[in-house]
């Protein structure tokens, strides 16, 4: 059996101080359920729409956590709670934005 490779997980190679591979990653990440991607996709679109009534000051915060929305899931949690945040503080207009944002966390569990 001398020789013999076998990777599970992540796997380092370093030679020295050259040829380093870096982390090889030998796993895929999980692809987002047709829910998930569907109600994330109505979100962005309802943020955008928000995000044109909103003071610039706020738009800009609603830009900053949108990118998030798609990260890891501790990321794109944080992202939705500030999104909920300043849908809330938005009044009746940022009401369809917060309701897409309680049904995604529904969908991932969150909640």
């Amino acid at each position: 059996m001398s020789g013999d490779n076998y990777y599970f997980g992540d796997n380092v190679t370093m030679k020295g101080g050259r040829g380093n591979t870096g982390i090889v990653r030998n796993q895929a990440p999980a692809p987002t359920p047709p829910a998930v991607q569907s109600a994330i996709d109505e979100l962005l679109r309802l943020a955008e729409d928000l995000r044109d009534r909103l003071p610039p000051a706020t738009a800009r915060a609603l830009d900053d956590s949108l990118p998030d929305v798609t990260a890891e899931p501790r990321e794109r949690h944080r992202a939705l709670l500030a999104i909920a945040g300043i849908a809330a503080t938005a009044g009746t207009i940022g009401a369809p934005v917060l309701d897409a944002v309680n049904k995604l966390l529904e969908l991932v569990g969150a909640r």
